[in-house]
């Protein structure tokens, strides 16, 4: 706090604070009488919205070998402030937003995204993201007729530092992306966080602010080596930090890029696959994956979700903002260079892995309905272990990997399947903290016989020592009404909330005989309350796919 007040007095204005960052905002002047330092400007090759390469301006300081970071030393904050991070440039990771003709082959939402990822069967055994909170950091977010319509939950959206006009969404890219999430999860609790693209850090810390389960980003830049500039090192750290917390963190693996954040080792990172008419999979030419060259051992993508091919990716109709950039580029023509409807449908077509990241967090959340407890390591090791393989195809031709059997850098760990994933993860709620101390023998010692000792005579009469004062009531007394059914005192020691699968099935009486034997059977009996919770019974054909799933190694039968 001492450092953010310095900092305003010397000029600048603080945008905010987090345990890690301060976000500040002022003039090269500012930055250059406070520091010291001149600010400079050089030109970078970049890949933009919809994989255009191009050169885009980033900001130096020459006191400093660190890309992007202005030193400390001999300054008056040194002691103070670590370093000055200047923020750089970060693309929408979407496709070309132009659509096909009116009879090209896509999906739309939330119907054919839900089938194609197998999430239809996971909301049958009601795992629907009920509960579970996902923070989208993006352009911002329209409400659509296409939420309200079906009930999806969202919130407005709240501004990240530089971010302005909270209800609208003036380029269609988060609203679009977001109904990916809801394909999938349909019940989650959406906070969106619009974003100013100058002050991405600042976006994501004010996503972590919000205390979500999963935060979805569908945008980076390309870096391909090391080392890290300034700007990239606070990202990283903002993201691990996020983590460490719990917070499952989602981000796309890139359209071409060398995706950054989406290598970092933290996060699961979302690469593509396409899906025909036909339903058959390959690997999206449009989708990035690689071994990367900042994080040792790192390959990127984790898993995939659906995208399009290339030249520009036109496969999923999403909901836009009427008017946006989007729907005006969108509108009129035919194909390639229009989708033949009005300049204010608010509608387009457009996917990348943009659409997989929050495809990816949608399951996420049914995951995290279906076994609260899972931390955000052991979501991604189910997510990508429980994948459908694709074996076909290859990645953007900037990498060139070819899809084989088992996992590789076309695809990941393959497409995701939210069914098998749920199902896994409700395996592992029931096999995380297995509680029994065996089944609960009813206790009875036969009737009870009431002790009689005969009337009671009194000794003497009862002399009152003054006279009785009757009371009055305040007011007139009324009949007491019972409360309802008595419930079982449950036990007294905390026991951990658990999200309920599916219907629990009542728990057989239980005859107590007294206090203690009472105590210990119903802790017996909230013990197996808990334990149908976190593993309900399967039905038939849940239990056919595990057997498939055990065949295919993705489930360990000592689980079942």
């Amino acid at each position: 706090m001492a450092a953010a007040e310095r900092l305003r007095q010397v000029g600048f204005e603080v945008l905010q604070i987090t345990e890690s960052t301060i976000n500040i905002a002022g003039s090269p002047k500012t930055y250059e009488k406070a520091f010291g330092a001149p600010i400079e400007v050089h030109q970078h090759e970049v890949i933009k919205e919809f994989g255009i390469e191009d050169k885009a301006e980033f900001l130096d300081c020459p006191n400093s070998d660190m890309p992007g970071l202005i030193s400390m030393q001999g300054t008056e904050f040194e002691g103070l402030i670590e370093g000055v991070a200047l923020e750089e440039p970060r693309y929408y990771m979407a496709a070309n937003p132009f659509p096909p003709i009116v009879d090209y082959w896509h999906h739309q939402v939330p119907a054919g995204i839900s089938l194609a990822c197998n999430a239809d069967r996971a909301h049958r055994a009601n795992i629907t993201g009920r509960g579970v909170v996902v923070a989208m950091c993006d352009s911002g977010w329209f409400r659509h007729p296409f939420f309200t319509a079906r009930g999806y939950r969202s919130d407005n959206a709240i501004l990240g530092p530089g971010a302005s006009n909270p209800a609208a969404d003036e380029s269609g890219h988060g609203t679009g992306e977001s109904a990916n999430i809801f394909a999938l999860a349909p019940d989650v609790r959406l906070k969106p966080v619009k974003m100013n693209f100058v002050n991405s850090i600042g976006a994501f810390n004010a996503a972590v602010g919000l205390g979500p389960d999963i935060i979805t980003c569908s945008w980076g830049s390309s870096i391909r080596n090391g080392p890290l500039s300034a700007a990239n090192v606070a990202l990283a750290n903002a993201i691990a930090a996020a983590v460490a917390s719990g917070i499952v963190v989602v981000f796309s693996a890139g359209n071409g890029h060398w995706g950054f954040p989406g290598q970092h080792p933290d996060v699961i990172s979302a690469g593509g696959v396409f899906q025909d008419e036909n339903g058959n999979l390959r690997a999206s030419d449009y989708a990035s994956g690689f071994a990367s060259n900042i994080y040792s051992g790192r390959n990127t993508p984790d898993l995939s979700g659906i995208v399009g091919m290339r030249p520009a990716a036109k496969n999923i109709m999403l909901p836009v903002e009427p008017g946006d950039s989007i729907d005006v580029g969108s509108a009129g023509g035919s194909h390639p260079s229009g989708d033949e409807t009005a300049s204010n449908d608010g509608w387009a077509t457009f996917s990348g892995t943009s659409a997989a990241a929050p495809q990816l967090a949608g399951a996420a959340a049914l995951i995290k309905q279906a076994c609260e407890r899972l931390t955000p390591a052991e979501i991604r090791d189910i997510m990508m272990d429980t994948a459908r393989d694709v074996t076909t195809g290859r990645n953007h031709p900037n990498f060139n990997h070819q899809a084989t059997t088992g996992p590789d850098l076309a695809t990941g760990h393959g497409l995701i399947d939210a069914h098998r994933a749920t199902l896994r993860a409700r395996l592992r709620c029931r096999t995380i903290t297995p509680i029994s101390r065996g089944p609960i023998t009813p206790i009875s010692r036969g009737p009870v016989t009431p002790i009689t000792r005969g009337p009671v005579t009194p000794r003497a009469p009862i002399t009152p020592r003054g006279p009785i004062t009757p009371i009055s009531p305040r007011g007139p007394i009324q009949p007491v009404q019972p409360v309802g059914p008595v419930r079982p005192v449950q036990p007294i020691s905390p026991v951990r909330p658990i999200t309920p699968v599916n219907p629990i099935r009542p728990v057989g009486p239980v005859v107590r005989a007294d206090e203690a034997e009472m105590e210990a059977a119903e802790y017996h009996e909230a013990q197996l309350a808990a334990e149908q919770q976190a593993g309900a019974d399967l039905t038939e054909e849940e239990l056919e796919t595990l057997e498939d799933m055990v065949r295919k190694g993705q489930v360990d039968p000592d689980e079942i």
